[in-house]
């Protein structure tokens, strides 16, 4: 009952939340399961038509499934088709203190990429049930903070690979964005730090756009923070804050997924529980006009 009351506590809020003109609260969805490897999920991909998704737990498990949705494309019910822990480079199980998966995206030839905490890093599988390759780094990412490093992931219609880390290293400092061509890594980018919140997920959007999903733990709850950039050059510019949630409205939103409805933008968002009783996970959908 307790998971209700949060979730109720959190619709009765979302008048008080503050949004862009443009952007439309569609709706959220409780996601259950008996399975022991259900939840703290952080990575989020869906797939174009917002039909099919895979999220990626931080205890190194990935899984997929399938939304029903209303005529107006409201998710009504999820079923999981999967659900499994992903593998080792070397074996068929992840290590201990290898298994801190955070950020994922997924290339149109099929291809998966995870990024970790712990031992910072980003991996490549071929498919859901290959065992990893490990991609080059950049040399920062070995001094980055524990628990604090590769939250993120997107992939460029370039096919450039994106990642960033959630702690900057300073309050005025911006969030580093690096880029990883295939051969080599460079840092052209970088994102402004406002306020108390840290980056947990982001996506290029259908157009071409960067979302950044950004958190801020408020020791008794969560806000969550959406904003956008556009790509110009090696820099990003016309930064818009589409949402900041006030206290409690959503859970701990982690991942993040760009679509489009056939109308406008869909933000498709997943909430890590962080396998606490007191937590959910809840898949919550915002529509931005285009």
């Amino acid at each position: 009952m307790l998971f209700r009351s949060v979730l109720a506590l959190g619709v009765a809020l979302l008048c008080a939340q503050n949004l862009a003109a443009d952007t439309q609260y569609v709706g959220s969805h409780l996601w259950t399961s008996n399975a022991p490897l259900h939840g703290g999920f952080s990575g989020l991909e869906v797939s174009a038509d917002g039909k099919t998704f895979t999220v990626l737990s931080d205890s190194g498990s990935l899984a997929t499934g399938v939304f029903s949705r209303s005529k107006t494309k409201e998710i009504q019910k999820v079923e999981t088709l999967s659900l499994h822990p992903i593998k080792d480079k070397d074996t068929d199980t992840l290590r201990r203190y290898m298994n801190d998966s955070e950020g994922l995206a997924i290339a149109p030839s099929g291809e998966i990429y995870v990024s970790f905490e712990g031992v910072h890093r980003i991996w490549r599988y071929d498919t859901a049930s290959s065992r990893a390759k490990p991609l080059p780094q950049h040399p920062a990412f070995k001094a980055m903070q524990n628990n604090s490093s590769l939250e993120a992931l997107a992939i460029t219609p370039q096919g450039h690979l994106l990642t960033l880390p959630e702690r900057s290293g300073g309050e005025t400092v911006p969030f580093p964005v690096y880029r990883f061509n295939g051969s080599v890594w460079d840092v052209p980018y970088a994102i402004p730090r406002r306020g108390n919140y840290l980056p947990v997920g982001m996506d290029i959007g259908p157009d071409g756009k960067l979302y950044l999903l950004e958190r801020w733990f408020r020791g008794i709850g969560f806000s969550s923070r959406v904003r956008r950039f556009e790509f110009k050059g090696d820099t990003l510019v016309n930064e818009v804050t589409l949402l900041d949630t006030k206290l409690g409205v959503h859970d701990n939103l982690e991942g993040i997924a760009v679509w489009h409805d056939g109308t406008d933008i869909r933000l498709t968002m997943i909430s890590d529980d962080n396998f606490k009783p007191f937590q959910v996970t809840e898949f919550v959908e915002y529509r931005v006009t285009d």
